[in-house]
């Protein structure tokens, strides 16, 4: 099959007003016995071609089939035109939305780009849990509320705790005690009146107080408490650093334990960038490696460097998981947005190159559509590397001549089209 030229659709109504008043719409051949419609005439016709189609045929043969009869109807008549030729007028281009290129050299290098999602950066997420069992008594925090570190995010009423600071508060009075006794028995013995023995035994009492004091304290600093007795039964559930609430999971009189997940903080102002990377590729992704993460519907990119590459290929995907670690200062790059991570390799010397989307396939062959007098050619051409903006031209093309680009899949479609109805 070879590509053909043809005439844009959108003129041809206006040919067939012209010309069609002249032709019959069928024509019964004799000596079939059977009724053929004849093709209308194609709308290259010339002049003289046209008149000769209202006329009788002579030279036509009783018995022969009617599509034989008109099989100079393709052929005689038509006028010439180049191989793949798009014909379109200047102002048909613009209403069709088509925009050309001019080729120019440029750098092009082999590219690889890869799928990806923005996520949390799980070394600056938490999931804040109540250390002791209670009561909420109060909610602080809300969702997508930015807290900052040692913020109260809620309270709660917890009876482990105030049993703890009375225990607290019990054993401050027994130093308290202590010390007092001991202060007294060395006095006594200083002064000759009291044995060693009366000494010994309540500097012994003194330094079980002190441990009695010291136990209690970090029973209560192990529950979240302050290191002292006051406060009684509340316990303030803290954000552990600077961020943001994303989730949260507690209302006021709710019961909670200690493996209640009560509130999610992140902090938003570095985020992951993770991807999956098929074994074929896993020698190109390395740590350090510098990337470029795109976001398609934001229209916005940034640079990043691999930091991890995981040692395990997944059972179904077959592929490894990156991450790449970027900086998100303005939260621009929210968890959830899916991205293109794009690795680049070593740019090539100045080739020849088009955008992307001018190259297309054509009958099994790859053709770019070249500006012309009369519209578009489609001209074949050699590819060779292709990153993801353009593609290298090895053979079919010159510096200097303008392309289709954006818009070309209208020119490819019209001309599968007029390739149909020649081949009819």
């Amino acid at each position: 099959m070879t590509m053909t030229s043809f005439r844009p659709r959108l003129l041809r109504p206006l040919l067939i007003a012209v010309i069609g008043g002249g032709l019959p719409f069928s024509t019964i051949q004799a000596g079939t016995g059977h009724d053929h419609p004849e093709p209308a005439a194609p709308l290259t016709k010339s002049a003289d071609a046209k008149a000769e189609a209202t006329q009788p045929r002579p030279d036509l043969d009783e018995g022969k089939d009617g599509h034989d009869a008109n099989e100079g109807a393709h052929g005689d008549g038509e006028e010439t035109h180049a191989e793949g030729e798009v014909e379109l007028s200047a102002e048909q281009i613009r209403a069709a939305g088509i925009e050309t290129q001019v080729v120019t050299p440029v750098s092009v290098g082999a590219s690889l780009s890869l799928p990806g999602e923005i996520r949390f950066d799980e070394d600056r997420t938490a999931h804040v849990v109540s250390r002791t069992p209670g009561v909420v008594e109060e909610v602080k925090a809300n969702l997508g509320d930015r807290v900052r570190k040692g913020q109260v995010l809620a309270v709660i009423a917890s009876e482990q705790l105030s049993e703890v600071r009375s225990e607290l508060a019990t054993a401050q009075q027994r130093l308290q005690l202590a010390r007092t006794l001991y202060a007294r028995e060395q006095n006594l013995w200083q002064e000759r009146i009291s044995a060693e023995q009366d000494l010994l035994q309540a500097r012994q009492t003194l330094q079980e107080a002190e441990i009695a004091v010291r136990n209690a304290r970090q029973k209560a600093q192990a529950l979240g408490g302050a290191a002292s007795a006051q406060g009684g039964s509340r316990y303030q559930l803290r954000a552990p650093f600077d961020g943001v609430v994303v989730e949260k999971h507690l209302v006021l009189g709710e019961r909670v334990d200690e493996a209640s997940n009560l509130f999610t903080l992140t902090d938003l102002s570095r985020v992951w960038a993770t991807f999956a990377v098929p074994a074929r590729d896993l020698d190109r992704v390395t740590v350090g490696r510098k990337v470029e993460v795109l976001a398609g519907e934001l229209d916005s990119r940034t640079e990043g460097t691999v930091a991890h590459v995981g040692n395990l290929l997944g059972e179904q995907t077959r592929a490894a998981t990156a991450r790449v670690t970027l900086a998100n200062p303005a939260g621009a790059w929210r968890p959830g947005l899916f991205v293109t991570v794009r690795l680049d390799d070593e740019r090539q010397a100045k080739v020849l190159g088009v955008p992307n989307g001018a190259v297309h396939v054509v009958e099994d062959r790859t053709v770019v559509f070249v500006r012309t007098a009369d519209g578009f050619q489609a001209t074949p051409v050699v590819t060779g590397v292709r990153d993801g903006e353009r593609t290298e031209i090895r053979q079919g093309l010159s510096a200097g001549q303008v392309v289709a680009d954006r818009g070309s899949f209208i020119l490819k479609s019209e001309l599968g089209k007029g390739s149909a109805e020649h081949s009819h």
